[in-house]
């Protein structure tokens, strides 16, 4: 970002300040559960409520019917290439005992081995005041919902008021809200360009298929790969006028959490939310 960019930044967060949300624990989400432990494990997502902040995770349904967390629909990258099957043809007991620390990053770290987690363990680290967001994968269709509903069911941890869904799926989407609509749901955009998503160039569009699907809001990327901040604030506040949430990822600069901010999102999903929270608060003494 250039000196001219973070002026006309810092100049839209002071007059925003008084009514726009900052970087703070409740608005900056930790990417499946952050990057201080393995990804989509416990661990991580402990780590995060531990620092006070929410998270995201990523769910898929196994083969013999439980929720578990995994970002990829296969086990290759995470197992560092020794374990290749698709998670969604492997039953629990298996899935259980992968090591999902057995790969370049957390081999022979503290935190190796380390396993999936189960729907419902992670929900008992729910509590109000930080958001879970649970990314409910199109790879396993919308048979999911009713096992995820049934897993909401059987606890009392887990509430309206802390915890969330968002899927790439529209029809994920649709029968989410038609099963739980007590719960938020976030539709994640697909596809998108420098000049904005391929199919909703023009916030009407995208308004358009919100309603559609019956969701509350838009989870959506914030930068393209060259950085190039993807949604102008007009196109944000069209979006929320017309009654929908706006919600990014994954910032991972305070530039780029700042710039978002100063946007109008209202939470950014980032890989390090601590390491966010600090500078900004550096900055601001």
């Amino acid at each position: 970002m250039d000196k001219k960019t973070r002026v006309g930044v810092a100049a839209a967060l002071l007059a925003l300040e008084s009514f726009a949300a900052l970087p703070a624990y409740d608005t900056l989400i930790a990417h499946r559960g952050g990057s201080d432990a393995p990804e989509n494990t416990l661990p991580a997502y402990k780590t995060a409520v531990e620092r006070g902040f929410g998270f995201e995770c990523d769910v898929y349904l196994s083969k013999d019917g439980r929720v578990f967390t995994c970002h990829d629909n296969n086990l290759k990258r995470v197992t560092g290439g020794a374990d290749e099957r698709r998670v969604t043809n492997v039953a629990w007991d298996e899935l259980s005992k992968v090591n999902v620390a057995a790969n370049k990053k957390w081999k022979g770290t503290r935190f190796d081995p380390t396993h999936p987690a189960l729907l419902e363990e992670v929900l008992a680290l729910a509590r109000d005041g930080r958001w879970i967001y649970v990314e409910v994968k199109r790879d396993s269709g919308v048979k999911i919902v009713p096992y995820i509903k049934k897993v909401f069911d059987a606890q009392k941890t887990a509430t309206p008021k802390n915890t969330l869904f968002i899927s790439f799926d529209g029809r994920i989407c649709r029968e989410l809200k038609r099963q739980m609509p007590e719960y938020k749901v976030f539709f994640l955009p697909k596809t998108y360009t420098a000049k904005g998503y391929e199919r909703h160039k023009e916030p009407q569009n995208l308004i358009d298929d919100l309603r559609e699907m019956g969701v509350d809001g838009v989870d959506a990327p914030f930068y393209n790969k060259k950085v190039i901040a993807l949604q102008t604030p007009e196109y944000i506040k069209a979006v929320k006028d017309a009654g929908f949430e706006y919600h990014v990822w994954t910032c991972n600069s305070i530039d780029q959490v700042e710039t978002a901010f100063a946007h109008g999102v209202q939470t950014v999903t980032t890989d390090v939310p601590q390491k966010m929270l600090d500078e900004y608060k550096a900055k601001k003494r």
